[in-house]
């Protein structure tokens, strides 16, 4: 009887090496890669990085789950005509100025659109704000004129308005907070 049980538990361990288990980190994987070309267009407003010619960049589908405390990297984006953040907000086809409370999402969690002009709350530094989703963070593409010359987005970004950031009291690089869909 005992014999049976040894192997039955080592069956067990065996199949469970065996089933795929996705950790949370990687619930959200690259579907594939562009590369990057070099292009004196880019726009470096608020340190936005360029596409750099020979460099891979990951293209996502998808976004961490949303719950109620989403961790997410605030970047920093003007939504202004000429800003750093391209062409028009993809939600309402129009500019928006430096002090707007506005963000955009990456692309899994604008989902096609069904946040747009939508409140997210964003908390971080000890402060609580609610932002208007205006536009999708793409990251299924980037490095054209569409996105500034930009790499395309990771999955996990807010990109916000300088007003978000002065409403948070934080002033530069990319920052960690958290997020969810505001009710209110």
């Amino acid at each position: 009887m005992a014999s049976k049980l040894i192997i039955s538990v080592a069956t067990l361990f065996l199949l469970l090496q065996a089933i795929p288990i996705q950790s949370l980190d990687d619930s959200c994987s690259p579907y594939d890669s562009m590369e990057g070309e070099n292009t004196s267009n880019c726009n470096t407003e608020n340190d936005s990085s360029c596409c750099k010619a020979g460099q891979s960049y990951p293209l996502y589908q998808c976004s961490p789950d949303v719950s109620d405390d989403t961790s997410a990297i605030l970047t920093l984006n003007s939504f202004a005509e000429g800003g750093d953040g391209g062409d028009l907000s993809s939600c309402d086809n129009n500019w928006h100025n430096d002090t707007e409370m506005v963000v955009a999402l990456s692309t899994g969690w604008y989902d096609g659109g069904s946040r747009c002009l939508k409140n997210i709350r964003i908390n971080a530094n000890g402060n609580s704000v609610v932002a208007m989703v205006v536009d999708e963070c793409d990251s299924q593409a980037g490095c054209d004129k569409e996105h500034a010359y930009q790499p395309p987005c990771r999955n996990n970004i807010v990109d916000a308005s300088q007003a978000v950031w002065d409403a948070l009291g934080i002033s530069d690089g990319e920052y960690d907070i958290t997020w969810s869909d505001d009710s209110e």
